[in-house]
């Protein structure tokens, strides 16, 4: 059995044939029904005679347009498009082709090859995903989601700085609220330390795929884990980072609110530094809180007490290996720490000891528990290479030396895997200064002032030119 696809006008078309060829209908009234002529009435019924219904299907489907583009040019359009224009839209791209290039094509045309070369999406493949909404967690304390916002909490009373947020997901009870200059390990680490010392353990914090908690280009070497995550690891607190900003979208919401609300307060206040809004912050909580929050489905609070070995500073810290040599010395961050000769450190050579960095600034070199003392020699000398100068350059070449130290000093950086240190009051290991740009140029002292433009006949006059024959 032969299934032919036909359109509505071909159904009716068959239809309306079938009749003439029973003898119910005259050709005269199917030619006006179908506003076709005799002529063409008869062709189609010795087609429909001849071949059934699939004659009267219209040959030129399934076949190219007549008006089709060749493969050739449509391999030049896109070729073009993919090398200058992939992410132009169909209509700004004809329009530059047309002007750059002298290749006019149709708007729609063109939108077509590009998505038939995977180069454009319509707006079916375009559409946003939908986001289904969740229910709440059931206790407080179950889950607590975390983020960053970076805003102008000031208003140009202060500089930009970042809000750190801590959000209850089942009662949207803000618990606590830090500013800090920027996102950092240390700045998390030192915020979730006050969370802990003010309401326990929560069961999980729940964040974006920021550095501090998820670990980008993790390798079976090591465990994967940020210094962050590792600090919760010990203290046995779930990480659970969000694959989109909807899905966090409590924590989102109440950056926006704050935004709004606490700017204002703030203004009200006069506070125009990270010092005095810290100050300010847990009153504002209190005040928010009363407006926003709501009470969980169960009145059970999950937050746990911490244990007697948990040591909250000697866990939220930046946690290296290093390996001691035989003189005594290891290395971090340019940086060669000398340990004292004790019978502790001596014993310890060749093997590998934790250099813990804190939120304040503040190292320790440790192994077991047993804090090794040391003493630091930097290694960032500013000095330059010798040069080879003659003795009768040696006075410029001095010249030069201290006009380029002048101008552009010596520059290098540290680690680039140090921890960002923006947020620490102090610490052992200070930037140099950026090398600032000068004009090399200029380094050989004052342009010379052109004097006045004088005749030939006054330079003969003043002996100053002198004329050569040439034969």
């Amino acid at each position: 059995m032969t299934v032919v696809a036909m359109s509505h006008g071909e159904l009716s078309r068959f239809d309306t044939l079938s009749r003439v060829d029973r003898g119910e209908l005259r050709v005269e009234d199917a030619a006006q029904l179908l506003g076709l002529k005799r002529r063409q009435i008869f062709r189609l019924l010795d087609r429909l005679r001849t071949e059934g219904a699939s004659g009267l299907v219209s040959r030129k489907r399934g076949r190219p347009s007549n008006r089709r583009h060749s493969d050739a040019f449509r391999e030049r359009v896109l070729t073009i498009v993919r090398t200058h224009y992939a992410d132009f839209g169909p209509t700004l791209a004809r329009e530059y082709l047309a002007e750059r290039h002298d290749i006019s094509v149709g708007c729609e045309t063109l939108r077509q090859m590009m998505i038939e070369a995977g180069i454009w999406q319509d707006r079916a493949a375009r559409r946003s995903r939908p986001y289904q909404p969740r229910h709440r967690r059931d206790c407080r304390g179950e889950l607590v989601q975390i983020d960053g916002s970076k805003h102008d909490w000031f208003e140009e009373r202060g500089p930009k700085c970042t809000l750190l947020v801590y959000i209850d997901d089942a009662t949207s009870e803000l618990l606590h609220l830090q500013m800090v200059e920027s996102e950092s390990t240390f700045s998390y680490m030192e915020a979730t330390r006050e969370y802990i010392e003010r309401h326990g353990k929560p069961v999980a914090f729940y964040s974006d795929k920021h550095s501090v908690f998820r670990n980008a280009k993790a390798t079976a070497k090591g465990d994967g884990m940020t210094h962050f995550g590792r600090a919760l690891d010990a203290l046995n607190i779930e990480i659970i980072c969000a694959n989109s900003p909807q899905a966090k979208g409590r924590v989102e919401r109440a950056n926006g609110t704050l935004q709004d609300r606490l700017v204002k307060a703030m203004r009200l206040e006069g506070i125009s530094s990270i010092e005095e809004a810290n100050v300010f912050l847990p009153s504002y909580m209190v005040r928010h809180n009363r407006r926003f929050a709501r009470p969980a489905a169960d009145s059970r609070d999950l937050h746990r007490p911490l244990a007697p070995q948990d040591d909250l500073r000697a866990i939220m810290v930046w946690r290296e290996k290093r390996k001691i040599s035989k003189a005594l010395t290891l290395h971090y961050n340019k940086v060669l720490f000398i340990l004292e000769p004790t019978a502790i450190s001596k014993a310890l050579v060749g093997k590998r000891v934790h250099i813990c960095e804190y939120p304040d600034g503040k190292i320790e070199i440790r192994h077991e528990g047993q804090v090794l003392p040391y003493r630091l020699f930097d290694k960032m000398p500013r000095i330059n290479q010798p040069a080879i100068v003659d003795n009768k350059h040696l006075d410029a070449a001095l010249l030069l030396a201290k006009q380029i130290q002048a101008i552009a000093p010596h520059h290098r950086q540290r680690n680039n895997n140090a921890p960002a240190r923006r947020d620490q009051p102090a610490h052992l290991f200070p930037e140099p200064e950026a090398p600032v740009k000068g004009d090399r140029r200029r380094l050989g002292g004052p342009k010379l002032k052109r004097g006045p433009r004088l005749s030939r006949a006054e330079l003969q006059a003043r002996g100053t030119l002198e004329f050569v024959k040439v034969r």
